[in-house]
């Protein structure tokens, strides 16, 4: 049954029967390997960089 939504719920309770914590050390695995940074965690960069680029933009200003 490999590869089907059966199979797949077979293995994922045979995972859980040997261990308990199985799912739990995977996601404890890719929250520790996890590098997300940069804009997202600081808006005070995003602000400055974007300032930045605004400075050197080669745009045109429009007469509105």
């Amino acid at each position: 049954m490999a590869g089907t939504k059966a199979g797949g719920i077979k293995a994922a309770q045979k995972n859980l029967e040997r261990d308990p914590a199985f799912y739990a050390k995977i996601g404890k695995k890719g929250g520790e390997r996890g590098h997300t940074g940069g804009f997202a965690a600081n808006p005070e960069l995003a602000r400055i960089a974007g300032a930045k680029g605004g400075r050197i933009s080669r745009r045109r200003k429009t007469a509105a």
